[in-house]
This record gives structure tokens, C-alpha cells and sequence, in this order.
């Protein structure tokens, strides 16, 4: 993205311009998972059930989807370093609106402007880092921004779960407002005067409009689909065939544009179909789960935010201590031998939490988390490295920017998906428990002569144990559906071919 007279400039400060850089990008990707574990909190505080608490993070997810693909027009237009700093004002703006938000609806309103002013700001600090750092130094500062995009999901939880337990959840939003000050503050001092030249280039706004029409539309179905029974609902039906049309439209559109907002030609290449299809479906599936165990151990298994913060957190730690050694020594490897051991390390730990039961204990569930911590490693830097390596060295800033899209775009409809299917299931496991209970059943009378008899409140109880047990065999299918796709995954990317070196390498100075 950087134009050329400004591929000398250096800020006065080195560590200080990629701290304030650094900062933002863990502020938005911590946004993107800090609510997780507040979800059952927000939604009882708001009146609304935890699917439609799923809104608050999904929202935000497809909003900053939307906003990836027109980056690259607004940093030529306005330049990288003003648009960083507006992204950032506009981020604490949206940030304190969500904390004062007094309905669900607001607070959903509000996470999608947080999440399209947040758009920018990856591909931004990257293109920066890159600019600022001397060639033989990129490799690093892509080492460091690796290790914070690692860290803040890990990070969110965890300062979520704090927050909601020991303050009240607006203060996952508010604390936004110091970081994202120090952050602008740092970033201008230190890059005010890196020359900039801005351009006036055409915008593809019938293709920007058709994409929003159609993830949108689509994006509220899958939200509301379970409260409004699907398409026993004229607005799911009226929804659905809007999001058909409008992709659809998008699609033809963005072929036939001579300036698409989505490259989507670069499907042509081999390299690049089989790895954004291993990266979105890989992140979705991670995605998901990061959203799954929080809600289960907490309406489920009596964890409070904090410890259920506590018990997904070790996920991260192989990442942190691997990352800089995947910087340096991936490319010594086959990086579709890489990308299998992810996800197979990924399959693996979703089949042990297929034998998850109500008895679980915290060591084991962390442990598990551990252990995906080794697929998590292994899956970014390989499977990029190879979406990319195909690409011709003018297209690989579109290409990342597509690939970073569908991902994000992936991994906000998965979370849609995950918590209608682990609902839905829990209600057909329910039903099916329940058919096998009565009250002329022995085990059913002892069960009940064992709490103290027939009476409202342990009949209640025993609703609720059958719940529990729902929620747990729903639990369990998810984990192996996910354990599959992982499998399937694993084969997936050896469609890739063969030298994924020598573009790939090249990347940084691309962007």
C-alpha cells in the first residue's frame, strides 16, 4: 500500500510507533472475543435469550468483514496514517456507545459501527509496520503483529471474564477509551511527518452496495432464523431470498467490474482456492468453539465468566512461544505438512471434548485447550503462506485482503450457525429424553422418591437435570461435527501444489 517516497521515512522512535500500532490491532481483534465469555451476563442484564446475545459478537464479526475490502480504496484516498487515527477515534466513539446501550437492539446497532470503523485497522498496522521497518526487518514485524493477533483472542476472555465478574460488562467496551487514546496519540507523534500521497481513485459502490444487501440480509437470517422458526416466518423467507438475489448480483457484478471491490479472479489460481477454503472453513471451525465452551461451562456447568475466561485461555499459549520460530523456520518444511498437523491437532482435541461429560473438571477442559493451542500454531502462517504463494507480486495485497475478508466473513457466520445448531439440538435431545420418562417408570419413581417425592420443585429439578443432559449431547455432537471438518480439512489442503516459497516471500513487500 505504501507509495514509494515514503519507503524511507523512519518515525523517531522504532519500538514506540510499533507499540501504538501493536495496541490498536490487539484492541480490535480483542473486541472481537472480549464479549464471549459476557454473553450470558449482557443477555440476562438486556432481556434477551444467550442466542440472541450471540448478535452482540456476530454483528460485529460481519460489520468488520464489510469494512475489509474498501481499505485499501480509503488508505489511497485519505492515506494510512490518517485513516488509522480516524479508525481510531471512531472506535472509542462506538466503544462508549455500546457501554451507555440500555437494549439489546442498541447495543447490536452500536457493535456494528464498532466493527466497520475496526475494519481498517489490521490491514492498516500492517501495511505501516512494513513501511517503517528496514526490508531486512519485515519478517519481525510481522513476528510481532502475529504474536498479538495470537495473544488478544486469548486475552479477551480472560479480561472479559474479570471485568464482567469483578465491575459490570460496559466496562468490556469502556476500556477502549485509554487504549485507544494512548494508541492515536503514540502513532501521531511518531508518524505525523511520513509524507503521504493521497489519490482519487473510482469506488465500485453498486458492488459495495449489493455486498452489504447480501451478507446482511443473510447474516439476519441466520440470526433470527431459530426465534422466528425459520421459514415457517415470512421474514425469513422474504430474507433469504434478498440475500440469494443480492450475492448473486454480487458475484455476476464483481466479474464483469473493471474496478471490482472483491478480486474475485484470483480464484483462477490453485494455491489460492485450496487455502482461503482451509482458512475460512479452519477459522470458522476455531471460531466457534471459542464461542461454544465459554457458553457451555457457564449456563451450563455453574463457571463464572472469569474461570470459564480461565479454562479456554491455555489455548494460547503454545501459539505465544511458537510464533517467532514460525516466522523464521516454517519455510524450511513442507507447509502442507504444517497446515495437516494443525488440523489434525485441531480434530484431535475436538474429539476429546466429544467425551466431555457432566463430571468434566477445569484441568481436563484447560488441558484440551492446551493441546488445539498446537493446531492454532501450526494453521495461520502455513495456510497464508500458501493461499499466497501462487499469486503474482501486484495481486498479493489484493489477495491477502480477500482472503483476511471471507475469513472474517467466515468466522462471524459460523458463529450464527453454532449457537442455532447447539440449541436446535439440545431441544431434539431434550424431547427425546423426555419420551422416555413417566411417571409409572421405576427408575423415574426412584429418581423422585430419592429427591423427596413428587412436588413442583423437584419435578422442576428434574427438568432441568434432563436439560443439563441435553445441552451436554448437543455439546458433544458439535465438538465431532467440528473434529470432522477438521479431518476433512487436512486432506483439502494437499490439493495445494508446490513451490510455496518464493512469492510468498515476497509478501511483505507487497503490502
Amino acid at each position: 500500500m505504501s507509495d514509494q517516497n515514503t519507503a524511507s521515512f523512519t518515525p523517531p522512535s522504532l519500538a514506540l510507533a510499533t507499540l501504538g500500532l501493536s495496541l490498536a490491532s490487539f484492541m480490535q481483534v480483542l473486541d472481537g472475543t472480549i464479549a464471549n465469555v459476557a454473553l450470558p451476563t449482557i443477555a440476562g442484564n438486556l432481556g434477551a435469550s444467550s442466542e440472541q446475545g450471540t448478535w452482540v459478537i456476530t454483528s460485529f464479526a460481519v460489520s468488520t468483514a464489510i469494512a475489509l475490502p474498501l481499505t485499501g480504496w480509503m488508505s489511497r484516498r485519505f492515506g494510512e496514517v490518517r485513516l488509522f487515527i480516524g479508525a481510531i477515534l471512531l472506535f472509542m466513539l462506538a466503544s462508549f456507545l455500546c457501554g451507555i446501550a440500555q437494549s439489546l437492539e442498541s447495543l447490536v446497532a452500536y457493535r456494528v459501527l464498532q466493527g466497520f470503523v475496526a475494519g481498517p485497522l489490521y490491514p492498516v498496522t500492517q501495511a505501516l509496520l512494513l513501511a517503517i521497518y528496514p526490508p531486512a526487518k519485515r519478517g519481525m514485524a510481522l513476528a510481532l503483529l502475529a504474536m498479538v493477533t495470537v495473544v488478544a483472542p486469548i486475552a479477551g476472555p480472560l479480561l472479559g471474564g474479570w471485568i464482567t465478574d469483578a465491575y459490570s460488562w460496559p466496562w468490556i467496551f469502556f476500556i477502549n477509551l485509554p487504549i485507544g487514546l494512548f494508541s492515536a496519540l503514540i502513532v501521531y507523534q511518531q508518524l505525523r511527518k511520513r509524507p503521504v500521497t493521497t489519490q482519487r481513485v473510482p469506488i465500485d459502490y453498486i458492488g459495495l452496495l449489493a455486498l452489504i444487501i447480501g451478507v446482511g440480509a443473510l447474516q439476519l437470517v441466520l440470526d433470527k432464523g431459530n426465534d422466528l422458526d425459520w421459514f415457517e416466518s415470512n421474514f425469513i423467507v422474504v430474507g433469504s431470498i434478498v440475500a440469494v438475489i443480492g450475492l448473486a448480483f454480487f458475484l455476476i457484478w464483481e466479474f464483469t467490474e473493471r474496478h471490482p471491490i472483491v478480486n474475485l479472479r484470483l480464484f483462477r489460481y490453485r494455491n489460492y482456492s485450496a487455502g482461503t477454503l482451509a482458512l475460512v472453513f479452519g477459522y470458522a471451525t476455531f471460531m466457534g468453539i471459542s464461542l461454544l465452551l465459554p457458553q457451555w461451562l457457564q449456563t451450563q456447568m455453574g463457571y463464572t465468566a472469569s474461570w470459564a475466561g480461565l479454562a479456554a485461555a491455555p489455548i494460547g499459549i503454545v501459539p505465544v512461544l511458537l510464533a517467532p520460530f514460525m516466522g523464521r523456520y516454517a519455510h524450511k518444511f513442507d507447509l502442507r505438512v504444517l497446515a495437516t498437523l494443525a488440523f489434525l491437532a485441531m480434530a484431535g482435541s475436538c474429539f476429546m471434548r466429544a467425551q466431555f461429560t457432566l463430571e468434566v473438571d477445569y484441568l481436563h477442559i484447560a488441558l484440551v485447550q492446551l493441546f488445539m493451542g498446537i493446531g492454532v500454531a501450526l494453521f495461520f502462517m502455513p495456510v497464508f503462506s500458501i493461499l499466497l504463494s501462487e499469486l503474482p507480486q501486484d495481486q498479493i495485497a489484493d489477495g491477502s485482503g480477500l482472503a483476511t475478508f471471507l475469513r472474517t466473513l467466515g468466522g462471524g457466520f459460523a458463529m450464527s450457525l453454532t449457537t442455532w445448531i447447539w440449541v436446535r439440538r439440545s431441544e431434539q435431545h431434550h424431547a427425546q429424553l423426555t419420551e422416555h420418562i413417566s411417571l409409572y417408570e421405576p427408575t423415574t419413581r426412584e429418581t423422585l422418591a430419592q429427591m423427596g417425592g413428587l412436588t413442583q420443585q423437584n419435578a422442576a429439578s428434574l427438568d432441568h437435570m434432563i436439560s443439563s443432559q441435553a445441552f451436554l449431547m448437543s455439546t458433544v455432537d458439535y465438538f465431532t461435527m467440528a473434529g470432522w471438518v477438521c479431518l476433512g480439512l487436512s486432506l483439502l489442503i494437499w490439493l495445494a501444489k508446490p513451490p510455496f516459497v518464493a512469492k510468498a516471500a515476497a509478501a511483505a513487500d507487497a503490502h
